[in-house]
């Protein structure tokens, strides 16, 4: 291994490190759900695999076990990732050379990657060093996830209180984006649309809920662009 790859492979520990120290605690709650939820420790490393999304991860252990109707658990699964879309517009992919690491990149890629990734300048990065933080990443994840399920298994059924971590982060996260943007209209949609859903159809709150929300901010944008135009 060269120096110069070595350096690049460095960068991305020491961009991602305080990073992977935050999912640790959130990895080690997700397992525990999982086997609190019925399923077995080893399915930690496969939902923590094939899937790799945090809040999907957490939404499906409760999805899966409610035997969620297949539909459903796709609408939200669209809904809930749908951002990636839009994270894939400034994400720094051509910095990767090789067509499997590009593969990769665009499977690993998660709002903590993208997030450590996306506002460095370009001229910084290297596919090396891109490719580096999003497999420290995965691999924290994976691994305090398969800790958690250990963990879980040791411990007596019927925990609760667990489950709340994804929607304490949630909390977190919205706070944090107030506070940077305070739109205020936002999070009363949000909020208006999350009622709505739980009187009209309780059953599938949650994709009707993510459905409405995202319709009202695409009328908002659409109505907003007009005004600033008139």
């Amino acid at each position: 291994m060269s120096d110069r790859r070595s350096a690049q492979i460095r960068a991305g520990i020491a961009d991602s490190w305080a990073v992977g120290l935050g999912l640790i605690p959130l990895g080690l709650a997700f397992g525990v759900v999982l086997t609190q939820g019925g399923f077995d420790w080893w399915w930690a490393p496969i939902f923590s695999t094939v899937i790799y999304a945090g809040s999907m991860e957490f939404l499906a252990v409760g999805l899966i076990g409610a035997v969620t109707p297949f539909a459903s658990l796709a609408v939200a699964t669209l809904l809930i990732n749908f951002r990636h879309v839009f994270y894939g517009l400034s994400f720094p992919l051509r910095v990767i050379r090789s067509r499997a690491g590009r593969i990769y990149s665009v499977y690993a890629l998660t709002d903590e990657s993208y997030a450590i990734v996306a506002p460095k300048p370009r001229d910084e990065l290297t596919g090396t060093r891109v490719l580096s933080v999003q497999v420290l990443c995965q691999v924290v994840w994976v691994a305090s996830g398969t800790v958690g399920a250990l963990i879980g298994a040791a411990l007596p059924a019927g925990l609760s209180g667990l489950e709340f971590a994804l929607t304490a982060l949630c909390a977190v996260l919205a706070i944090d984006a107030f506070r940077i943007n305070r739109d205020l209209p936002a999070p009363a949609i949000a909020l208006v649309c999350g009622l709505v859903a739980l009187v009209l159809a309780k059953d599938v709150m949650l994709p009707v809920a993510l459905g409405l929300f995202v319709l009202a901010l695409l009328v908002r944008f659409v109505y907003r662009n007009r005004v600033s135009h008139a």
